[in-house]
């Protein structure tokens, strides 16, 4: 494909940008590919970019039953970082933030990557410790973050009150170098480079049926026909427990609605993200002057990507008491995702019971931040059998008690 670029944009001008050529593939099957992979969103588009890059594996098929990107990739709050206590959380997590710092230069397609800074709030005595806790384990591992106290929390964020009524602000946990990025953007470069390599992505094409022999998967039944395929990569978030029942095999997984929503657009105020655990809202004004705000999951299963009332007023009620100003706002638009956790609130990619069949799913709330990471190691999964990234969260784990409990350390599931 022509490659991005000023000079390019130059000579589109000169023809009313009628030249410019589709950013990927529109394909249809073929009968049979050495890889599919079950899901175009960020998680199962890197997987497919990086078995092309770092294995050479390009006969691979990208299906998906709707749009690319049209799940959870383009239904998140964009937040990245990797300030995480558990050793394995925190490598595969900042391995995806240091690729995120180089992803639009890789793919030649702008993610828009913006290393504003994350900021967790401590706002009890509880999670002063914890953060410190996290700042120390984090100096072990690599990840540059450090605690925070109350009056550098104010020269970042201005607008913060930190003497509230129920939750002062007692310091913060602060990565200088976490960020956001545009997360459809990041879909798509990931999509544009893929087909430029010769792989597929079919979309509008719905799996049906997983075909098996002998213990082995062969292939899959789809809305178009019979696809083989030698491996299998089962990528699709909300819906992983229902594609594993295809499979023939469970996953200990349980789906619910995760919601968020922006505001009117204003004036810049905010330039870093800002997470308040105790209360369970997390904000950030985006490039366009809206003020993103993202909350806790419903407390019921569903699959639905709308998301309840109550829990927009519950989430805006708690950061109105640490920014007072955005109650003068009002709500522009609120969306939902189908977020899939695990017991212990880290991700699985793993082997599954089938061989050759493997698994990339719960990441909760958390999987926009981690996609080049998942992607880099659930690719090596499926190429190698095996990744130092991926190693500690097969889905044995939870019949072996090696629980990675990331819930229990951050006081929040992501």
């Amino acid at each position: 494909m022509k490659r991005y670029s000023a000079f390019a944009i130059a000579r589109a001008a000169l023809s009313g940008h009628k030249t410019w050529e589709r950013a990927w593939r529109n394909a249809q099957p073929k009968s049979r590919y050495d890889v599919i992979i079950v899901g175009a969103g960020g998680h199962g588009l890197a997987t497919a970019y990086y078995l092309g890059r770092n294995f050479g594996i390009t006969n691979v098929a990208v299906i998906e039953k709707g749009w690319l990107g049209g799940g959870n990739t383009g239904r998140n709050t964009t937040i990245i970082r990797s300030n995480y206590l558990q050793d394995p959380s925190a490598a595969i997590y900042e391995k995806a933030r240091s690729l995120y710092e180089t992803l639009s230069q890789d793919l030649n397609y702008n993610v828009m990557f913006s290393p504003r800074g994350v900021m967790m709030l401590a706002q009890t005595e509880h999670e002063v410790r914890g953060y410190q806790r996290t700042a120390h384990a984090n100096a072990l591992q690599g990840v540059e973050t450090r605690f925070i106290t109350p009056r550098e929390v104010k020269e970042i964020v201005p607008i913060i009150n930190l003497d509230g009524p129920r939750y002062p602000v007692l310091g913060a946990l602060w990565q200088e170098r976490a960020g956001t990025a545009r997360h459809d953007a990041v879909a798509w470069g990931y999509a544009r480079a893929c087909s430029d390599m010769g792989m597929d992505i079919i979309q509008k094409c719905e799996v049906t049926g997983v075909t098996r022999e002998g213990g082995r998967v062969t292939g899959v039944d789809t809305t178009k026909g019979h696809i083989g395929c030698e491996k299998l990569g089962i990528v699709v978030a909300g819906h992983s427990g229902v594609m594993a029942e295809k499979a023939g095999f469970r996953l200990p997984i349980e789906s619910a609605p995760l919601q968020a929503l922006v505001s009117e657009p204003i004036k810049p105020v905010m330039d870093c993200v800002v997470m308040a655990n105790t209360v369970h809202g997390y904000m950030s004004q985006s490039d366009k002057g809206e003020m993103v705000i993202g909350g806790g999951t419903d407390s019921y299963n569903a699959y639905n990507q709308r998301g309840s009332f109550h829990h927009i007023e519950h989430t805006v009620a708690a950061l109105i008491e640490t920014f007072p100003m955005v109650s003068r706002l009002k709500m522009l638009r609120q969306w939902g995702g189908i977020v899939d956790m695990t017991g212990d609130r880290s991700p699985i990619l793993s082997k599954t019971p089938l061989e050759n069949c493997f698994v990339n799913c719960g990441w909760g709330t958390g999987g926009f931040k981690a996609i080049p990471g998942s992607g880099w190691g659930f690719a090596e999964l499926m190429a190698r059998g095996h990744s130092p990234l991926c190693e500690e969260f097969s889905m044995w784990r939870f019949r072996e008690g090696k629980f990675i409990d990331e819930s229990v350390a951050a006081g929040v599931a992501h």
